[in-house]
């Protein structure tokens, strides 16, 4: 799915998730050219291991 289509499904800003996975806190990604790509799985097995601090938050 693409990075909107990505947060929609998480119900987040899609700036948000591109600055997340910008800064390597995100889910895994596949770059085609200038296009990014995220499979389902890794965005829900990515959400199941984000216990983490909120981004831009540091604990």
């Amino acid at each position: 799915m693409t990075v909107e289509e990505a947060a929609a499904y998480l119900r987040i800003n899609r700036k948000t998730l591109y600055e997340a996975i910008r800064i390597g806190k995100g889910p895994a990604v596949v770059r085609l050219g200038r296009s990014i790509r995220v499979s389902r799985e890794a965005l829900v097995s990515w959400l199941r291991g984000n216990g983490g601090p909120a981004l831009g938050e540091n604990r």
